[in-house]
């Protein structure tokens, strides 16, 4: 799926009842993590719920898993890694996340600790797409 179309998807549904329920198919559907992947070294801090991100770099491309124990949150994760798996370090820091979260109408939604937790997230991707 590509910004577009994420974008396209979030600006048809028209309450955040919906935009919730599109966010929680969304983690349903990221790849299986690793239950030996749940280490502190793979761990996000400041995010109130569990979560986990693991990378692999192939070549100049970056790809990430990454799971919660929280079903919101994990589709937090699904939108982040539909925007950066596959991308190289410098797309990756090309994109403005927390611009795009806004676009989707997400940010307004989402109580403080979770956009704090968003943001932790995507600094984690930064990091991490930056340090190969």
């Amino acid at each position: 799926m590509t910004l577009e179309e994420l974008i396209e998807n979030f600006s048809f549904l028209d309450n955040w009842e919906d935009k919730y329920r599109y966010l929680i198919e969304l983690g349903d559907q990221l790849d299986p993590f690793n239950e030996d992947d749940k280490i502190d070294l793979n761990k996000v801090d400041g995010c109130m719920s569990q979560v986990w991100f693991v990378h692999k770099q192939e070549g100049d491309k970056h790809f990430f898993n990454a799971t919660s124990d929280a079903h919101i949150v994990r589709g937090l994760e699904a939108v982040l890694l539909t925007l950066i798996n596959g991308k190289t370090s410098q797309e990756i820091q090309n994109l403005n996340l927390i611009e795009i979260f806004k676009q989707l109408g997400l940010e307004s939604h989402l109580s403080p600790t979770r956009r704090n937790g968003f943001y932790a997230m995507v600094e984690r991707i930064l990091t991490l797409s930056n340090s190969n």
